[in-house]
């Protein structure tokens, strides 16, 4: 049986993991305003 929209956890943490995001400077504001927020700052929780 296949199901639908089920990308690979290498392809999702390539876009949307911690290291993806420190790439660019959106991403990097996006966790600097997390982390003020007092969020945890994982790979997994972004």
């Amino acid at each position: 049986m296949h199901y639908p929209k089920r990308t690979s956890n290498v392809k999702r943490r390539r876009q949307l993991g911690f290291r993806a995001r420190m790439r660019t400077r959106a991403g990097r504001k996006l966790i600097n305003a997390r982390r003020r927020r007092g969020r945890k700052i994982t790979a997994k929780g972004l």
